[in-house]
């Protein structure tokens, strides 16, 4: 198949790495963002730079459009131009300490945006939808390792529930118009270009500036951290083998993650969660600094662990994370270094 891809949330974390692997690999790539100030926007305008220009200073091959995904206008003269046969749709409002004081960026972004998206590809030639789940759609499941079989019908976000409505409004689609489509539910991605709002960043940069990190909880958590070259290298992979039918769906006896219809949903983790106070320190131990800390209680919408089942990912495209905390980590303080000038 000749590939069009088009990807939502390039200018992001997940999807900067996703089209700047796709990009090396000669794929025709179009990326969509709306550049918004959630974070630094010119962390977001570097990504963007670099995915447009080589190591020789030469332009790339990349398409990128800046607009919003609310905009059905935009979607459509999207799709007419490139006329994309795979959309890997990644842009959403995120975060889940934002979702409970700005509700409305979650409502637009993750419930109309995504329906534009998901509309757009209903009346095109898709190949293959994959969409950005979370992990967070687990609410306050006890029960780990989480598997995809478990029920998600708990929420403890206004984000995680805008999630689990995708993977929904997806399956409807599958089942209604064939669309072959697979949701992603990402476990804590970290890596170089990570986003401002999540941990690491929030601690490193912390620790550099000598300013004491919040740890919630009093340190009493798990997080099931994931390299974010794990999680690209899947979604390549997914690339390639779109979701098909269950021939052996059982009605009566429903299983949550796959379907009649082409329709599956896939844990990306690392599945070796770490304990927070692990991870602190070992940040530590790269950075060279001993972090100031201040603990507090339990923040409101979040989990105290996760720990991701991988096994349906593995059984469909061999997947497997190969990056250690450790390395992960020592990549990561590395490009932070460079990037903040900290050297």
């Amino acid at each position: 198949m000749d590939k069009k891809i088009l990807i939502t949330g390039a200018a992001g974390f997940i999807g900067f790495h996703l089209c700047k692997k796709l990009i090396e690999k000669g794929e025709f790539v179009v990326g969509l963002d709306n550049m918004n100030s959630y974070y630094d926007i010119k962390l977001k305008k570097c990504r963007i730079n670099q995915l447009s220009t080589s190591k020789e200073g030469k332009k790339k091959i990349f398409n990128f459009v800046k607009g919003d995904i609310v905009s059905k206008k935009l979607i459509t003269e999207t799709f007419e131009k490139y006329k994309p046969n795979i959309v890997i749709h990644l842009a959403a409002q995120a975060g889940v300490r934002y979702s409970i004081t700005n509700p409305e960026a979650y409502l637009e972004s993750n419930l109309i945006g995504f329906m534009n998206i998901i509309e757009l590809c209903r009346g095109s030639e898709i190949k293959n939808f994959i969409y950005a789940s979370s992990s967070s759609v687990y609410g306050g499941n006890t029960n780990t390792p989480f598997r995809e079989k478990d029920s998600v019908d708990h929420p403890v976000s206004l984000y995680a529930a805008t999630k689990r409505s995708n993977e929904l409004i997806a399956h409807s689609y599958s089942h209604l118009y064939n669309l072959p489509s697979i949701g992603l539910r990402f476990f804590t991605v970290y890596g170089p270009w990570g986003r401002p709002d999540m941990a690491p960043m929030i601690f490193t940069k912390s620790i550099f500036e000598g300013k004491p990190i919040r740890v919630f909880n009093n340190g009493d958590m798990m997080r099931d951290f994931t390299y974010v070259d794990d999680v690209v290298d899947s979604i390549i992979k997914l690339i390639e083998k779109p979701a098909l039918a269950n021939k052996n769906f059982n009605k009566n006896h429903p299983e949550p993650s796959t379907s009649w219809a082409p329709h599956r949903i896939f844990n990306i983790g690392n599945q070796e969660p770490i304990p927070l106070m692990d991870f602190i320190r070992t940040l530590e131990k790269e950075i060279g600094i001993k972090a100031k800390k201040t603990y507090e209680g339990f923040q409101e919408g979040d989990v105290k662990s996760t720990h991701a089942c991988i096994e349906s990912l593995q059984e469909w495209i061999g997947y497997k994370p190969y990056t250690s905390i450790d390395k992960g980590v020592r990549d990561f303080v590395e490009w932070y270094k460079i990037y903040y000038n900290f050297n």
